[in-house]
């Protein structure tokens, strides 16, 4: 996704990002997935798509169905059809499509897939009405989004505290939420869904690429902090290399922000 209120720099740019994000929150994701049900005929729109990970993923899940990947941002859409080929998934269609305009199709799904897309809209309730209208009687909404003041680092270390605050304050700038996750069902409820469940989840660790997310988070949304008069860009260097070495530094441990998932059904 591109659009005004996004912090997150995006195109060709972002798409490393976009990958060690989606490796790292797949095992849960998968898990969520599972849990709710993704018929193998299902027709599925995954919004904000990005680079296509997680569509490559519900294809996988619906071989007889097919997916629609939507996202604003072009470039990344094309890296997306490139991978999707590259994977011989022949079900997906990637489109260029703004949230905003969502209930002003008539095409209908079974399943409709977001994550961390609400968080970067100013106005995510609307985005969830939306969601429904694209929805057959009986379908079901899937989303997933952050609760950023769920972060933590141990020991504790003030890069880390400063990251999370420039983070927040740069999105809440922009009119945007970091904190949603709580209130998903509170605005699939708002929406007219029913049947509403929710999950909590945050990956964390020791060693590995979730321990990266800091860092490289902070890097693709320097621009942003830069803009907002946050700190300066000698500021933002040195809390990425502190990140860096703590991240590499043996028996600390990082996470991303605690994920909040939550569904339900449109009314049949």
């Amino acid at each position: 996704m591109s659009a005004p209120s996004y912090i997150i720099r995006s195109g060709v740019q972002g798409r490393e990002r976009l990958r060690i994000l989606a490796r790292v929150k797949w095992p849960t994701t998968r898990e969520l997935l599972e849990h709710v049900g993704i018929p193998p005929a299902a027709r599925i729109l995954d919004l904000g798509c990005g680079g296509g990970d997680v569509t490559v993923e519900l294809a996988a899940l619906a071989p007889d169905g097919s997916v629609v990947g939507a996202d604003l941002d072009e470039t990344q859409l094309a890296v997306a059809r490139e991978e999707a080929a590259r994977a011989g998934a022949t079900n997906i269609e990637y489109r260029v499509a703004d949230v905003a305009a969502l209930g002003n199709d008539t095409e209908r799904f079974d399943v409709v897939y977001c994550r961390f897309l609400l968080t970067h809209l100013p106005d995510p309730g609307a985005a969830v009405r939306g969601m429904r209208r694209r929805l057959v009687p009986g379908g079901v909404a899937i989303v997933e989004d952050i609760d950023c003041s769920g972060h933590f680092a141990q020991p504790p270390l003030a890069a880390f505290d400063r990251y999370v605050e420039w983070y927040s304050r740069t999105a809440e700038g922009r009119g945007c939420d970091p904190n949603i996750g709580p209130r998903l069902p509170s605005l699939l409820a708002d929406a007219g869904f029913h049947d509403i469940n929710m999950n909590i989840v945050q990956p964390a660790g020791l060693t590995g690429e979730v321990k990266l997310i800091a860092p490289i988070t902070l890097e693709a949304i320097a621009d942003s902090v830069l803009a907002a008069g946050l700190a300066s860009p000698a500021e933002i260097q040195q809390t990425i290399d502190e990140l860096s070495s703590f991240a590499t530094t043996d028996g600390t441990v990082m996470s991303l922000p605690r994920i909040v998932q939550a569904w339900g059904r449109a009314a049949d």
